[in-house]
């Protein structure tokens, strides 16, 4: 236990270059917190103990912003940046070495069963706003940018932008020119959309009225 919260502690000094010692690491990091708690509740959801589980994940989440159900499966060196808002399905299953910022969801989408939420692969960088909605995974090394809306798989080593999010980069290759910066804004394409219908109405009307 003791090996792994201090894998953990270091993982966080190699991600944050704001950390600065393991015991402001261990005491007031929310994310440490967070994994902390998530892995005594997984303990207890393993032996059918679910009640028992729910409630560390409640309270986990009542203090730390951060709600990780306890049936998800999350593997080693984690680190959670900040944290404010993420939510962790129960079916998720986090590998090695993943970075997440706050706001992040990995969910469902409400038309599955059984396996509802995503897979992240190893060293994955998950961007703050990100949501990672469905049953299916996300490869290794990947990078999913802030605000995407990522609802179908991704391949290892690319970066994914938008929403829905797109591959814009792959085994360091470009493959569009869009990029973080330049995402396109989905409620500025619905009012365009309206813009023109409205116009194609009018003109059905003028038409109509001579």
């Amino acid at each position: 236990m003791f090996d792994r919260i201090k894998e953990d502690i270091q993982a966080v000094k190699d991600r944050d270059p704001a950390a600065r010692g393991s015991i402001e690491i261990f005491l007031l990091y929310p994310g440490m917190r967070a994994v902390r708690m998530y892995r005594r509740a997984h303990w207890f959801y393993k032996h059918d103990m679910k009640f028992i589980a729910r409630w560390i994940s409640q309270r986990c989440a009542k203090k730390t912003g951060i709600e990780i159900h306890p049936g998800a499966t999350i593997g080693r060196r984690l680190v959670i940046d900040h944290g404010h808002g993420i939510v962790i399905g129960e079916t998720a299953e986090i590998g090695d070495d993943v970075l997440i910022y706050q706001g992040v969801t990995l969910g469902g989408t409400g038309k599955d069963v059984g396996k509802r939420h995503p897979t992240i692969g190893n060293n994955v960088m998950i961007s703050s706003g990100a949501k990672v909605l469905g049953p299916f995974k996300v490869g290794d090394n990947s990078r999913i940018a802030a605000g995407a809306v990522v609802l179908e798989e991704v391949p290892p080593n690319s970066t994914v932008v938008g929403v829905p999010a797109k591959v814009v980069r792959q085994n360091g290759q470009k493959i569009t020119p869009l990029d973080q910066v330049h995402i396109p804004d989905p409620v500025w394409q619905q009012l365009d959309q309206m813009r023109k219908t409205i116009e194609a109405l009018t003109e059905k009307v003028e038409k109509l009225s001579k």
